[in-house]
Parts: structure tokens; sequence; C-alpha cells
């Protein structure tokens, strides 16, 4: 069941999120950004309702730019289109806000490209470089994300 994140799942969110950042997989984020920005966030439970199995974002960058981040879902959950949907949800959640140019920066560059991102430069995004890239250790030499783009 995909549903947008509630408060109950704050916690979920932050330990998936956080034991996939201690793998590199991902940035972590702390319990503040989690509930300062929960209305970003999508979940796919199982049909419980409560146990958050897969989770995903989209955040607003600018009045044209959003980000699909923080996507991510149980290995053992894997490979049955529950990443898809989560991040088919936040495309459309952008839509309905009228922001057509959706970007994410990953390691999973197969996955996006199979549901239609595409490969755009890094410096076409200098709201997210001047925002969030530049705290992070691993810029500007040792990014290893992948900068794609959907503009459906």
């Amino acid at each position: 069941m995909l549903r947008k994140a509630k408060i109950s799942d704050v916690k979920y969110i932050h330990r998936m999120i956080n034991n996939s950042a201690s793998r590199g997989e991902m940035l972590p984020r702390s319990l503040m950004e989690l509930y300062g920005y929960l209305r970003d966030y999508f979940v796919f439970c199982l049909d419980d309702g409560k146990t958050v199995v897969g989770v995903c974002a989209m955040h607003i960058f600018w009045e044209n730019l959003a980000e699909v981040r923080s996507l991510f879902v149980l290995p053992e959950y894997r490979m049955r289109g529950i990443a898809t949907k989560l991040v088919e949800a936040c495309v459309s959640d952008a839509i309905t806000l009228d922001l057509y140019r959706i970007f994410t920066l990953t390691n999973q560059e197969k996955f996006f490209k199979e549901i239609g991102f595409v490969d755009v430069d890094k410096s076409t995004l200098p709201e997210k470089i001047w925002t969030e890239c530049i705290k992070c250790p691993k810029y500007p030499d040792y990014c290893d994300e992948i900068p794609l783009i959907i503009e459906p």
C-alpha cells in the first residue's frame, strides 16, 4: 500500500535511510530533518498499513526544480515494483505542483533510466550544488552519484 508518510513512520524511515547510508548507498538524514520534511515522503507499507518496507521523497528545490531522493526498499521486498511505484508517486506529486524538471543523484543509474530518467550534467543543477552538495564530505572530488533528470 502506497501512501504519504505519517508522523508514526518517521522512526522507521530514519532507521531505513541511515542503515542504507551506513553502507554508502545514500546520505544520512537526521530525525529533525525527517520531521521537518515529512510531507516530502511517501512510504510503501504491507497490507496492515503500518509496516513500512519502502520510502522515497520528492523535495522542491526551486520554482522549476524538484528532486527524487532517499529511495530505499528493504532487500526482502525488492524486485516487486515497489521502488518504481514510490518514484512514480514522487514524480506525480511534483507534476501536481507544476514542477516538470525532476532530478535525482543516484548510484542506481540503470533503475532510474528504465523508468525514464536521462543523463544530465550536474552543473545544470546549481540549486542542489549550492544548498546541499557543498555540505557533503564527498563534494566535489569524490562524489560518486550520477545526476539524472526526467521532464514529463
